[in-house]
């Protein structure tokens, strides 16, 4: 039973904080309360030649021996290459420049800025080799998800995909929201339904706000009295 916003209070998306969230495989990088899976560079394919649903492939060969302890391997790999200036870090441009959809269209900027968001801990607007690994499995997880819901391979996932999704993470919402969120994201020429990048950031924020009026909805009933000033304040901290 419960409230409307997660059907099950352990649920891996629309239930507690934690589970499958970024904390579990960034440590001090994941600051999403318990944000759910995804895809490296884009699409479906992790390995570096892609296809269909790959990304850009990284170039040149990398030593194991190289790799900080903690972090992914293939992560380490996709660093080396996405680090164009050498700094050590990866700013957003350069994200931009190495996430794709399926279609090879590049990731939209609010999607990778939340991600480099998420995974900064200086706040200096990048990430180094630590956060990227973390932000690395995030993206795997998304990606899995994503390949799950998109069952006929269009590269999008349609109104009615979504409504499947995100009631298996546990949100007791209506087709008709689901409907609204795709309307609101879908990119115009392109196959019905949102692509990679805004399903990543449509249920990242989705979670976020959730979380928000679950800490105010402590009987479980799914009605808060909450003002508007202290809603934008919830959700403004969690996705700044």
């Amino acid at each position: 039973g419960g409230a409307h916003y997660g059907h099950q209070p352990s649920a891996p998306y629309g239930g507690a904080p934690g589970a499958y969230g970024a904390q579990g495989h960034g440590g001090q990088y994941g600051h999403g309360q318990g944000v759910a899976p995804g895809a490296p560079y884009g699409g479906y394919g992790a390995q570096p030649h892609g296809g269909h649903y790959g990304h850009h492939a990284p170039a040149g060969n990398f030593k194991l021996s190289n790799i900080p302890h903690g972090v992914n391997p293939e992560a380490h790999q996709w660093f080396q290459t996405v680090d164009t200036d050498r700094s050590g870090f990866i700013n957003l441009k350069e994200l931009k420049q190495a996430l794709v959809n399926s279609n090879w269209s590049a990731f939209n900027d609010e999607t990778c800025l939340m991600m480099i968001n998420m995974f900064d801990k200086t706040r200096s607007g990048r990430i180094d080799m630590f956060g990227f690994s973390a932000l690395w499995d995030f993206m795997q997880r998304w990606r899995a998800l994503f390949q799950q819901y998109d069952r006929d391979r269009s590269g999008c996932i349609s109104s009615m995909e979504l409504h499947q999704a995100l009631a298996q993470m546990g949100y007791n919402l209506s087709p008709q929201f689901s409907e609204t969120l795709v309307q609101r994201f879908a990119v115009r020429g392109v196959r019905p339904g949102i692509q990679l990048d805004r399903f990543i950031q449509v249920c990242t924020q989705l979670q976020t706000m959730t979380q928000v009026f679950r800490e105010r909805d402590t009987s479980m009933t799914g009605n808060v009295r909450l003002s508007y000033e202290d809603f934008l304040s919830g959700t403004v901290t969690r996705l700044m």
